[in-house]
């Protein structure tokens, strides 16, 4: 085991010596901090600077102040009964003379633990004998002409026994564990939970209903106390998570540098501790989550030897969090989680103190078994997040784009992922599977079982591994999807979609579609697709350039729907006829020739690539020009933008590029592609942008001049 040295040690002692921890008669027992963090209130507050709250935020650097009378009160909800062995008074120097400390089980009827009429100010440690949820300073004489004033007012004691707090263990032996919660087996049934905290009390029944019986979060502040209340409220836990960069994986943001950032880590320590404190006692919590998927998110800060020491330095950094919280709270286990099993290894060498190991693993979650076996861990393990297989796991369709499972894939993920969670019995203690949101997003539409609210077949399939129940008006079933044209659909133009769909109850269908562009620009939202028909769609594609994800929704009108989706690339509408500009000299007012992909030359314009684009400065007004090397006839001009497009502007023409004469101009120009009917005789042809359509500059794929 990683013992902590003499010198880690000797700071914690000198904080404590400093507080006045130290000093005073030793309790009985060992004695914990109860009151940091935990709600206080008080008679009085002698303004918004000094409010009750700061005697007890373990910052001796902030104060309660009360009016200037007697008598008046500070008290603090230690959220569950406690046996009080000490409170420490941390007095500035508007201090009581004459007090009382006082303790309550409901904040109503108080008994007298201590009392003085000649106290001399500083820090009191005072020793006492109580039982009670509630602590209170009850003063009735003042020094001075002030009012009360503490810089901490901080209560130690161990809790007691609360009816239905819920004490999660990690029990049994190598291979043949089982949690517990108030020593009764729990395995995890659980949903990571996405919908706003303030819908829990309105959510939960629901998940109760369809045998849920633990929610997973990812972060835990001052905001979860809904969440728990609703989840204890419907026999069901919460595995409280705690949020550490760079987490979230491939993609994340926010590195740390965890071999030197060391107020990084601290500042992340306290807020643990602190939020620990506040619901150690809540009977919605089953476990703590510090960190997810961090470890191996750090391949996007570091490589080579400073991405192992980082690896290294971030779990010991878990560890000693895991450390931190078992000695605020003894009654409910820690674990961390990551997004492979490749980060057990470094939980087993630097993280001894966790209790139990977490994975998120969807498409390979039954190979998490075989990784435990292999790697010869002693800890049992929970997986956090597992369903269909993602989008970094599923192979390219035909537009390079991932293909996402269909309703019945996604369906028949969860039901594997959870058969192979059953099939370790004595290590794997249960699961969260992912996910329990209403976005009707990209992601939502990916993972949400409940996608904007409607019930898709994954749901029915998730109450039924849990609850065993069947039956029930169910989703319309969408067994088939097919584009009449998927990589080369014209902007603007239309398509056709067949689709087989049928209700598995006969109700009636009603259809509607939607795109989804982050394939182009990283959207998440959904956007309406227009079309006509049932069964067979003509569909109208849109405008930008790129490739597109097209949705069919089916709903049966009782809260049900199915959604299948395909991808579909959008191209420029072939211009019949000779393309004039196609390698001509191309020239512009600007062009971006540093940046992200630069340089986007003007040529890029004219070389019949739409891969390659022109870029403008960002700035009104700007052109391009082309030389056709003579004065020549056309008819046809087309633009293809890249997302920076212009609102307004001319198609100019001249024979000498000094003097212009427009032959189009719009100030309504939406992107995409402009197919632009002009007839004119002239060498030089330009498009010339008053007013561009984003904030950054004028982009363009292609500025074609056609003859046809």
């Amino acid at each position: 085991m990683d013992r902590p040295s003499l010198l880690r040690a000797v700071p914690a002692l000198v904080a404590l010596l400093v507080l006045g921890l130290l000093a005073g008669p030793a309790p009985a027992h060992a004695a914990t901090l109860l009151s940091q963090g935990r709600p206080a209130t008080a008679s009085s507050s002698e303004g918004a600077g000094t409010p009750a709250s700061a005697a007890v935020d373990g910052d001796p650097g902030t104060r309660w102040a009360s009016a200037w009378s007697d008598p008046q009160w500070l008290q603090v909800d230690l959220g569950a009964p406690a046996d009080i062995s000490q409170v420490t008074l941390n007095w500035e120097a508007a201090y009581a003379t004459a007090y009382e400390i006082q303790v309550s089980d409901d904040a109503a009827n108080w008994q007298t633990v201590y009392s003085t009429t000649t106290a001399v100010g500083g820090i009191q440690n005072l020793a006492v004998t109580g039982h009670g949820r509630y602590v209170r300073l009850y003063g009735t004489h003042r020094v001075g002409g002030y009012g009360y004033s503490l810089w901490e007012f901080q209560v130690s004691g161990t809790l007691g026994t609360q009816s239905g707090a819920g004490v999660t263990r990690v029990t049994g032996t190598q291979g043949n564990w089982q949690l517990t919660v108030d020593g009764i087996p729990w395995t995890v049934k659980g949903l990571t939970w996405g919908p706003p905290v303030g819908e829990a009390a309105t959510r939960m029944p629901e998940l109760h209903a369809i045998g849920v019986n633990t929610v997973r979060t990812w972060g835990t502040d001052g905001t979860t106390q809904p969440l728990l209340d609703a989840a204890a409220a419907n026999g069901i836990k919460v595995v409280n998570g705690f949020w550490l960069q760079p987490g979230g994986g491939p993609g994340s943001g926010g590195c740390v540098d965890y071999t030197t950032d060391t107020n990084y880590q601290n500042t992340m320590l306290v807020e643990i501790q602190k939020w620990v404190t506040a619901y150690r006692a809540h009977p919605g919590v089953l476990m703590w989550n510090v960190g997810n998927e961090s470890i191996l998110g750090m391949q996007n800060c570091y490589s080579g030897t400073q991405l192992e020491q980082n690896r290294i330095a971030y779990t010991r950094f878990v560890d000693r969090a895991a450390q931190a919280i078992h000695a605020l709270d003894a009654n409910h286990p820690v674990t961390s989680t990551d997004a492979w099993t490749g980060a057990w290894p470094y939980y087993k060498a630097y993280a001894p103190n966790l209790d139990l190991y977490s994975v998120n693993s969807y498409a390979h979650v039954c190979q998490v078994k075989q990784d435990w076996l292999a790697g010869g861990y002693t800890k049992p393990y929970i997986v956090t997040e597992t369903g269909p297989a993602g989008e970094w796991e599923v192979p390219n369709d035909a537009n390079g784009v991932p293909a996402e499972p269909t309703d019945q894939q996604k369906r028949d993920g969860y039901v594997n992922a959870w058969n192979c969670v059953l099939a370790h019995p004595g290590v794997a203690l249960g699961a969260t599977l992912f996910h329990y949101g209403t976005e009707g997003d990209f992601g939502g539409v990916w993972f949400n079982i409940t996608t904007g609210n409607e019930k898709r077949l994954s749901w029915y399939a998730v109450r039924k591994l849990y609850s065993g129940q069947i039956g029930g008006n169910t989703p319309p079933v969408i067994s088939s999807m097919n584009l009449s044209r998927s990589t080369d659909v014209p902007a603007g133009g239309t398509f056709t979609v067949t689709a087989a769909v049928s209700d598995p109850d006969g109700d009636p269908i009603a259809y509607t579609m939607g795109y989804n562009s982050k394939y182009i620009n990283n959207a998440a939202g959904l956007i309406p697709a227009q079309f006509t028909g049932t069964g067979t769609f003509t569909v109208t594609a849109p405008q930008q350039l790129g490739v597109w994800k097209l949705y069919l929704y089916a709903r049966d009108g009782h809260g049900n729907v199915g959604i299948e989706t395909r991808s579909l690339r959008v191209v420029a509408p072939p211009v019949p006829g000779t393309n004039l500009a196609r390698g001509a000299a191309t020239t512009a007012s600007t062009y971006q020739a540093d940046g992200p992909g630069a340089p986007y030359p003007p040529q890029a314009a004219t070389d019949g690539n739409t891969a390659t684009r022109w870029a403008s400065a960002w700035a009104d007004p700007q052109w391009l020009q082309v030389d056709l090397g003579r004065s020549q006839a056309f008819d046809h001009v087309q633009l293809v933008w890249e997302a920076a497009f212009g609102k307004a502007y001319e198609i100019q023409v001249s024979d000498d590029a000094v003097n212009w004469r427009p032959v189009y101009t719009t100030t309504s120009g939406d992107g995409g592609a402009d197919d632009i009917a002009v007839s004119a005789t002239a060498r030089y042809v330009r498009v010339y942008g008053t007013q561009r359509g984003s904030g950054f500059g004028y982009s363009l794929y292609e500025f074609g001049v056609y003859r046809s």
